[in-house]
C-alpha cells in the first residue's frame, strides 16, 4: 500500500483497513493478516508505557517504536505520530519529521490540528515529507478539552471541522485520520476532500477505518462506544487482525451502535 495505492482505493471505493501497531512481532502477523497500513501511534504513550495520556511521548519514543514496526511489516506503509509540540514550528517538525523518517523508517508523519497547521504541513511537504492530517477530537489537547469528547455535533463545529480538513488537503497533506465524530461528518468528510480519510469512531461512511490494537484485541478496561472485541470474533491473535480487515472491507465495522 502506497500513497498511490491510497488514493486509488478511495477512487476505486475500496476501504482501508489500518492498525496502530508497536512493536515488530504484532505488526508482522497483522500484515499478514492483510492489514493495509499501520499507524504508530503517541497512544503508545497509553497501552505500552501506562500514561494518563499521550502528552509524555517523545520522538525518540514514537521512532524507537516504528523502527521495530518496519522491521515487522516490511514495505507495507508506515505512518509515524507527531507526539505533542513536536510541531509547534517548522523548525521543530522539519527535526522531528527527519528522525521519524530516518531513525524510525516512517512512510509519513501524523499531525495534529486545522488550518492553523497548514504552515507546517506546507513546509513539510514542500521538503518531501508525506504527511497525514488528524482533525475532529484531538487527543493532544485533551487537557484544553478537559476530556475524550465527540466533537462536531453543533453546525458551526461541523463546519470548522470541514473548513480545517480542506485548508490542510490544499497545504499538501496526503491522508486525513477524522477521530470521534458524528458518521454525518465522517461521510461529509469523505465526499469533501480527495485524499482518503480514515475514521476512528467517524462511522462506516470514510474511506477507511483504524483501531488502536490494544482497543480491538479486548486489553483496555474501558474501551470506548467505537471499539469491537476483534480478539472475540476472532479467536486467535491472527484471527483478530483477518476479522478486523475483513469487517472494515465489507462495512460491517462499525455498526450504527459504535458509532456517533
Amino acid at each position: 500500500m502506497t500513497r498511490t495505492r491510497l488514493r486509488q482505493a478511495k477512487t476505486d471505493r475500496q476501504p482501508i483497513a489500518m492498525l496502530t501497531a508497536y512493536d515488530a512481532g504484532f505488526a508482522r502477523v497483522a500484515a499478514a493478516a492483510g492489514v493495509d497500513a499501520f499507524l504508530v501511534g503517541d497512544s503508545l504513550g497509553m497501552v505500552v508505557q501506562g500514561q494518563r495520556d499521550t502528552l509524555a511521548v517523545t520522538v525518540e519514543d514514537v521512532a524507537y517504536h516504528a523502527a521495530m514496526v518496519r522491521r515487522g511489516v516490511g514495505e507495507a506503509l508506515v505512518v509515524a505520530d507527531m507526539p505533542f509540540l513536536s510541531d509547534a514550528t517548522v523548525e521543530r517538525a522539519l527535526d522531528a519529521a527527519g528522525v521519524l523518517m530516518g531513525e524510525g523508517g516512517a512512510d509519513m508523519v501524523k499531525l495534529e490540528g486545522g488550518a492553523e497547521k497548514a504552515g507546517i504541513v506546507r513546509a513539510l511537504t514542500d521538503s518531501g515529507v508525506p504527511v497525514c492530517g488528524h482533525v475532529g477530537l484531538l487527543p493532544q489537547r485533551v487537557r484544553k478539552l478537559g476530556g475524550y469528547r465527540v466533537q462536531g455535533r453543533e453546525a458551526a463545529d461541523a463546519r470548522r471541522i470541514l473548513e480545517d480538513a480542506q485548508a490542510l488537503v490544499a497545504a499538501g497533506i496526503d491522508l486525513l485520520v477524522v477521530e470521534c465524530v458524528p458518521s454525518e461528518l465522517g461521510r461529509a468528510l469523505a465526499e469533501a476532500v480527495d485524499v482518503p480519510v480514515i475514521g476512528i469512531g467517524a462511522g462506516a461512511d470514510t474511506d477507511g477505518q483504524v483501531l488502536v490494537m490494544h482497543d480491538m484485541l479486548g486489553l483496555t478496561e474501558k474501551p470506548p462506544r467505537f471499539v469491537r472485541d476483534f480478539l472475540a470474533d476472532g479467536g486467535s491473535i491472527h484471527g483478530a487482525f483477518a476479522a478486523f480487515v475483513e469487517a472494515v472491507r465489507a462495512r460491517r465495522f462499525p455498526t450504527a451502535e459504535e458509532s456517533f
